[in-house]
């Protein structure tokens, strides 16, 4: 199913797959659809996870020492699915662990899964032609990362070559909680804009109501990252899908009373 944002500012929700089990990661996920987001992020723990921040590196860490590998990533996608079909579904990976499973396989596999599409941090779109000759081939939708940093000329590129949406990083740097946002998400944005019609959802440090208020006042969507998986990490597995449901229903709530 091709991805779409149902709410106003649509909401993308990553998980670190297998943190703090893939049981888990399953309940959190269907809790967190239940609640309002529109796009779930599944995130294959990788050891060396250069753009993330110290939250979800432990949650990689975690996760890699509990046994999670790709292979289980997709499975869990594929409950997720049988479960909420309306759900977006995104595969979250660095380009070592798609490529060492095998990209036809990878590709293959991801669509019988019910992946709607794969975002793999380090796949640069210039280097892209078999990456996305592959997943064209299947039809899951390429997600690239468009920085502030980027030349016009590679934000075409990206804007062109990215299905479902682009995913525009509101700072340089890693992954991580920020106090505010910089003028450079707007900018960048209005930048994508020049060459799609795509949604654009914007993330890295987006971490709280007002950040998803100000988003939504430039881009189509947030993507919330390390606030769940430090909110996963300081629950019980038990209590956990509770735990980001309620807080995604605050985002939701603040949402509703702004429109009035």
């Amino acid at each position: 199913m091709p991805i779409r944002f149902d709410h106003k500012p649509g909401l993308v929700i990553y998980l670190t797959a297998g943190d703090p089990s893939l049981e888990a990661t399953r309940a959190i996920a269907l809790a967190a659809i239940d609640a309002g987001a529109d796009v779930i992020e599944l995130g294959v723990p990788f050891s060396d996870p250069l753009a993330d921040g110290p939250i979800i590196q432990r949650a990689s860490e975690r996760a890699l020492a509990r046994g999670t590998r790709l292979a289980d990533v997709l499975e869990l996608a594929r409950q997720i699915r049988a479960e909420r079909p309306q759900a977006g579904l995104i595969i979250f990976s660095y380009l070592n662990p798609i490529l060492r499973y095998g990209l036809s396989r990878f590709a293959d596999e991801a669509r019988a899964a019910g992946v709607d599409g794969v975002l793999a941090t380090d796949m640069i779109v210039e280097e892209a032609d078999a990456y996305l000759e592959e997943l064209s081939r299947v039809g899951l939708a390429p997600v690239f990362l468009a920085a502030p940093t980027s030349p016009d000329e590679r934000l075409q590129a990206i804007a062109t070559h990215s299905q479902g949406f682009v995913y525009a990083i509101s700072r340089t740097g890693i992954t991580g909680k920020q106090q505010s946002l910089t003028s450079d998400a707007a900018a960048l944005v209005e930048r994508i804009r020049r060459w799609t019609g795509l949604p654009v959802a914007v993330g890295f440090g987006i971490s709280n109501a007002d950040h998803v208020a100000q988003v939504a006042e430039f881009a189509d969507a947030a993507v919330i990252g390390s606030t769940i998986v430090e909110l996963v990490e300081r629950s019980t597995p038990e209590d956990a899908p509770g735990a980001v449901a309620r807080f995604i229903k605050g985002l939701r709530l603040h949402d509703t009373a702004l429109a009035r």
